[in-house]
Parts: C-alpha cells; structure tokens; sequence
C-alpha cells in the first residue's frame, strides 16, 4: 500500500549561516505564535485548501508513516508551540503503525527536558546539524554553536532515549584541511549516529559565502574555501571512512547503519507522494506538484483561514515525470528499476531517453545491471552534470 510523508517547514534559525542556500531566515521571537498559529490553521483547512486549488485530496487518506519538521531549526518554536503543531497534526491525517518522525535540530538549541518533550510528542529521530567539529571552521561560517556542544547533544539525546541520530557534516569549508575534515569524520564515529548526511559546499548565488565565491569577493571568508578538486578528494576519502566504520551509503551524500536510512527522504528519490506544510514548503502526489508561499509575511497573510497559502501548482507531463525518476531515482545507490517505469508511464516511456543511456553507460557513468541502471561511485562527483543531461527534454 502507498503511504505518504509530512514535511512542516519552519524557515527560522538563531543565526544565518553564510553557506546557506536556504529561505531560512532570523526573526524575532514575537513571530513564532503567529507562525504556528497558521501552521495548525493550514493543517485543519487542508482539504479545503485541496479543493479551492484543484488538488485531489484523497491522497490525505493515505496512511502517513513519516513526518520530518526541518527548516530553519523547528526546536526554536519551543516545546508548547510544537505540541499544538502535532497535536493538529494528529487531528488531519491517518497515521502508520510505525511512523518515522525526523525533527531537525542545532547543538545548543534543545536541552534534556526539551529532548523529553520531543519524545513525548511523538519524534523518534533527530537531524543534528553539526557541519563540522573544527571550532575555526563554525566560526567562519557563523554557527553559534561549538564542537563541544554538537558532543553535548548527542550524548543527552542518548541519555534521552533516542535511538535514531543523524549527523550532518560538510566538505568545503572555509579552512578546512585534509586533517580537519578527518577529525570531523573521527569525531562523527565515534558518537556513533545510526545516520551520517555528508554535504559538498555549494558555491551559488543564493548564499552570501557563495556569492562571494562565484564573484572572487574575500568577504565570509570566502579566500579560504577549498578547491573543488579538495572537495572531491575528501567526499571520496569520506565515503571510504565511513564505509569502513560500517557506514553503507544509500544515496550521494547519505550513509546510514543497517535498518536506518531516512524513510522520508527515500520518498523524494522514489517520486512517493508527500505532503508540504508551511512557507516555502512543497508538495507531490504523485503527478503534480505545489509549492506554498515563500515570504513567511506572505504565507502568514494568506494563513488567515480564508486564502490559500499554495503559490503555484503544476501537472507534471509524462516526459516531466519520467526526468525526475532518472535524475532523482539516480541519486539512490541501487539506481533505478526501468521495469518499474514501463509499468508506470506505459512501454514506451524510455524510447526517447535510448540514445542518451547509451552514451552515458558508454563513457562509463552509468553501470547497466539488467533492468536496473545505476551510478557507479566514481561519478558520484559529477552527479549534478550528469543528472542536467535528464532536465534538458532531448530533442
């Protein structure tokens, strides 16, 4: 049976890290009510919501079994704020007998009692933001938070009795060494998290440390970011160490123990629908796909029970759909099954992608094992290029 994922977007954060690409955003306090306010009004409205936007609402009906709060940092809304969030939650959907729920988190914004509130309401799983344990590298990039701290987290989580911890690190930098980013790893083990997501800095417009770095600018320590050939290096030497400390990577910047691989960002690699619910949040069901208003004023405005917060909605065509099962199916370490496609999307689906297959599997970036396709590890780092060839429809 089809199941269907949460996601609840909450854009805020105590800090703006100069590496993010995010529409997170540092607000006052005085926000958070109203925000959470409209967060369970959008919940209860759903299907309402559904209906004036022409979205089939059925797929609500689907048993959930999993729920991920990320942004921005959902701990920042406090535990009272959080319950009412659930407890709407509750109210709306059809929950699984064994559901997955993921809240992300920084060192230093969630403390014991915090913890115990949030397994209380129900989250079993924790995204521990730590991009790295070198003091000198938070800093430059504007994290509040210290190496120590990250520790402090994790150690009171176990205490807490969560059972499910993800880490997240970054390669790239500003100051990062071969020896920094090997302690990091060390660190990482160490704690032993069931889950480690394992980033490459992206050096793009939507960030300030990124634009910096695209324009040859020094601000944000941007002088001090490694080279691309560093990062490749090192996301390789990363993927060998984890592997070796019993780490199996599933996806391009994702490895997990055995039996904890994240069931919700499976869904987005795996086109299964799932449900997005706050400012800048999107949605799929599986043909179309919506997105709310990204300005948190904006989706607060039409967060008042009478507008609807989705912004934009599209039915996506069947070449459309059949470019997210490559350049998203891809991602996965197992690769993608054709035979599912063809079942999906009718015999034919595949004919116009034959030639651009072929060359890939020619140039040695994709390994052909039956029906099923894959990347081998060593285009990993290339990922997004070749994951481009799948957007451009082929003439």
């Amino acid at each position: 049976m089809a199941t269907l994922g949460i996601y609840i977007q909450v854009p805020f954060c105590a800090s703006k890290c100069s590496f993010c690409n995010f529409s997170s955003r540092v607000e006052r306090r005085a926000i958070y009510d109203d925000y959470a306010g409209a967060l369970e009004r959008e919940i209860a409205r759903w299907p309402g919501i559904a209906s004036e936007q022409g979205i089939p609402a059925n797929f609500l009906l689907l048993p959930v079994d999993s729920v991920y709060m990320g942004g921005g940092t959902p701990t920042l809304l406090g535990a009272e704020r959080l319950w009412g969030i659930v407890h709407a939650l509750r109210e709306r959907i059809r929950p699984g007998a064994d559901v997955e729920f993921t809240m992300e988190t920084t060192p230093g914004s969630a403390d014991v009692d915090f913890l115990h509130s949030l397994l209380a309401m129900g989250v079993n799983r924790l995204s521990i933001g730590a991009q790295t344990f070198d003091n000198r590298e938070l800093q430059a990039v504007g994290r509040l938070h210290s190496a120590s701290d990250t520790v402090a987290l994790m150690e009171n989580a176990h205490a807490a009795g969560f059972r499910n911890l993800s880490l997240d690190l970054i390669a790239g930098l500003p100051y990062q060494t071969h020896e920094s980013f090997r302690h990091s790893l060390e660190q990482t083990v160490k704690l032993r998290p069931q889950h480690v997501s394992l980033y490459l800095f992206e050096a793009d417009e939507k960030s300030r440390l990124g634009r910096e770095v695209v324009h040859g600018g020094g601000r944000y320590h941007a002088d001090t970011v490694p080279s691309d050939d560093f990062m490749a290096d090192e996301y390789e030497f990363g993927r060998e160490f984890l592997a070796s400390e019993g780490y199996a990577q599933y996806e391009i910047s994702n490895f997990a123990l055995s039996g904890f691989e994240s069931r919700h960002n499976i869904k987005y690699w795996q086109l299964a629908p799932y449900l997005g619910l706050g400012a800048g949040a999107h949605s799929f069901d599986g043909t179309r796909r919506w997105s709310n208003r990204v300005d948190v004023q904006d989706y607060l405005a039409h967060g008042d029970g009478r507008r609807s917060p989705v912004e934009a909605c599209q039915i996506l065509s069947t070449e459309e759909q059949v470019e997210e099962f490559f350049f998203l199916g891809l991602r996965q370490a197992c690769g993608v099954d054709l035979n599912l496609a063809r079942e999906r999307w009718g015999a034919g689906c595949l004919e116009r992608w034959a030639d651009k297959l072929a060359q890939l599997w020619r140039e040695g970036l994709l390994i052909c094992e039956g029906e099923c396709m894959r990347l081998p590890p060593k285009a990993y780092v290339l990922s997004n290029e070749i994951f481009q060839e799948f957007v451009a429809t082929p003439a």
